[in-house]
């Protein structure tokens, strides 16, 4: 299940992962966010935290990410990754070298401080 993090200036979506994310979640809740965003917007920051109930990605949830992720390809400006999930933020250092934008990642007991980076001029 994904829930959107409010409060977060224009231009900046936060999304928290809860238990399994599935496809319909990205489908639902994401792609469409992302997509309105993107409508007003020619860069994007992105905000996404793991909730400590988070137990996955299913395989369409993957799929929808990385489709989305080649859509906007050269549209995200920042991005940070809250997890204190070992085996995200093994993947997600092996990989950040291909993410097109500024890219950090946090422990989840500093939410603060990447909500702090994420929305700083």
């Amino acid at each position: 299940m994904i829930a959107q993090i409010e409060g977060l200036p224009a231009g900046t979506l936060g999304f928290r992962a809860h238990a399994q994310v599935t496809a319909e979640d990205y489908e639902n809740i994401i792609v469409p966010d992302v997509e309105a965003a993107f409508a007003l917007n020619r860069k994007l920051r992105l905000l996404y935290v793991t909730a400590d109930d988070f137990t996955g990605f299913d395989p369409g949830a993957m799929w929808n990410d990385a489709k989305l992720g080649a859509r906007h390809f050269s549209g995200w400006d920042r991005v940070a990754l809250v997890t204190d999930v070992a085996w995200l933020r093994g993947t997600a250092t092996a990989f950040s070298f291909a993410i097109p934008a500024q890219f950090r990642l946090f422990h989840g007991a500093e939410i603060e401080e990447a909500t702090r980076w994420i929305t700083a001029d």
